[in-house]
């Protein structure tokens, strides 16, 4: 009997579902963004973000069964994100659930979905081999696990203050690249002069595995503030286009 997981999604600042079969199958995947929501506020603003995941939520989860060809009565569970993220955005995710989940008497399962970024690259990589390093890198979290088995994680390095994706998000702030600018910095990267600014490395004591982004933002607030920074960027693009 195929086994039918719909996965609901409210963390921060999109609302997902989806539907998965047998643990390997994607049957829907359906997203709403709220980037616009937030791109004037230059970052994400809680309180309108659990305000548009109660308009999306709905309309999600419906269109995810949709797509997928099932009804309520076909799920063997629903799983959600029970954390960690921002806390009115995930009531939203965990109550819409705990109500489908007393309506139609399908099992609830609360997921963290941290654990769930490592599972969906054994989503499209299902034969990777064991014991293997998994690399969590978002715009809250920069976690390094050492997975011993499929479930069985331990936690081997983390940041100590911003995560990475963070970082990115405010040094594009920075450079005058709008929100989210990390995807902007990505693409521009490839292309930039890795010797045209140098900072220092980051020095830390204890755990070797840990990471840093703090000192590195501030290095670049720095760097803005004794700069013209547009007029910089538009020297280097110049530049760039007559090699």
């Amino acid at each position: 009997m195929q086994t039918n997981i719909l996965g609901i999604e409210s963390s921060c600042d999109e609302t997902a579902a989806a539907v998965v079969s047998d643990g390997e199958q994607i049957r829907s995947s359906v997203v709403a963004s709220q980037l616009a929501t937030h791109a004037k506020y230059g970052g994400v603003a809680p309180e309108l973000a659990s305000r548009e995941h109660l308009r999306a939520i709905v309309p999600v989860v419906r269109q995810a069964l949709v797509d997928a060809g099932v009804e309520l009565h076909d799920l063997s569970a629903i799983a959600v994100t029970s954390g960690p993220g921002l806390v009115g955005s995930l009531l939203v995710g965990i109550s819409y659930a705990k109500a489908l989940s007393y309506a139609s008497n399908v099992p609830l399962i609360a997921i963290n979905h941290v654990e769930g970024h490592i599972h969906s690259v054994l989503l499209e990589n299902p034969e990777v081999r064991f014991p293997a390093g998994a690399l969590v890198v978002s715009g809250g979290h920069t976690h390094l696990f050492e997975i011993r088995a499929a479930g069985e994680y331990r936690l081997i390095g983390k940041t100590r203050d911003d995560a990475a994706g963070e970082a990115f998000d405010k040094v594009a702030k920075l450079l005058g690249f709008g929100y989210p600018g990390g995807p902007v910095i990505d693409k521009l990267a490839p292309f930039g002069d890795a010797t045209a600014v140098r900072f220092s490395p980051v020095k830390m004591k204890g755990n070797p595995l840990d990471f840093s982004f703090s000192g590195l933002k501030t290095a670049v607030l720095r760097w803005t503030e004794r700069h013209d920074v547009n007029a910089d960027l538009r020297e280097e693009i110049q530049r760039r286009k007559q090699l």
